[in-house]
């Protein structure tokens, strides 16, 4: 699968292109399942500035938007952190929500016990393995889903009610990673109502109805409901790109 998401973004002066290639390893792989290229061009002319790594910009801007809804959704006292998969993208979350909050506990799963094995040996803090989805969620009050799964691994049953879930892998419309009975009992956040809608089979096969866009939450226009429980489907937007290669751009030029 070949991806291209172009984004120009007038505030921040920024034009450009994601190409990004998506391939499904039947086997575990050493190479990602996701590879990108982001091209930033000058929006006065339209010539091309820089080449740069889109693997990197994925991965943090998509913890970093995950990290945000988190701040606005999660429980008061969130104490659990749980990871399901442990891939690039746990390595990104790990890092920005260990940063940025206090947990008592991190847990983590994968399909592959040996990943999420060495995942807990290089990461920079305690992180329990655990055997099973169920026994990573159990309790847990923040979860963070980061799988190739093509079906459900989380089940709205295991779920501690009030939990806060951030719903990263599945960007397919046949694909899952939530079950019926999460989704149609959760308040649903999503990042962009068209994208949700057309690109994501856990709100298209289940049915789930959209309270928010997570801008709109920031905007002040809906509100963030953080005693119930919740749940972020996360898609990624071109303009994320956009912004977080300017951003990496002019770091880059002031130095220069």
């Amino acid at each position: 699968y070949l991806g291209v998401m172009p984004a120009y973004s007038a505030v921040d002066d920024a034009l450009t292109t994601k190409l990004v290639t998506f391939y499904e390893h039947l086997k575990d792989s050493s190479v990602p399942s996701h590879q990108a290229t982001v091209l930033l061009f000058d929006p006065s002319n339209g010539t091309l500035k820089a080449v740069l790594d889109g693997s990197v910009i994925t991965a943090k801007r998509t913890a970093a938007v995950s990290a945000i809804a988190t701040k606005l959704l999660m429980p008061a006292f969130a104490e659990v952190l749980c990871i399901l998969g442990a891939g690039v993208q746990a390595y990104s979350h790990y890092d920005i929500f260990t940063e940025l909050f206090t947990f008592k506990e991190v847990r983590i799963w994968n399909r592959t016990k040996e990943k999420a094995v060495k995942f807990a040996g290089s990461v920079s803090g305690p992180v329990r393995v655990c055997s099973s989805a169920q026994e990573a969620v159990t309790g847990a009050d923040v979860i963070v889903t980061v799988t190739m799964a093509t079906t459900p691994i989380l089940f709205g049953d295991w779920v501690k009610p009030g939990a806060h879930i951030n719903a990263v892998g599945a960007s397919r419309p046949d694909w899952r990673e939530l079950d019926d009975e999460l989704m149609k009992n959760s308040i649903l956040f999503v990042d962009s109502r068209d994208a949700a809608l057309t690109e994501s089979g856990d709100v298209i096969l289940s049915g789930a109805e959209i309270f928010a866009e997570l801008g709109e939450v920031l905007k002040g226009t809906k509100p963030a409901l953080p005693e119930k429980t919740t749940v972020f489907k996360s898609l990624g937007m071109a303009v994320e790109d956009t912004v977080a290669a300017k951003f990496v751009y002019d770091a880059w030029s002031a130095g220069n």
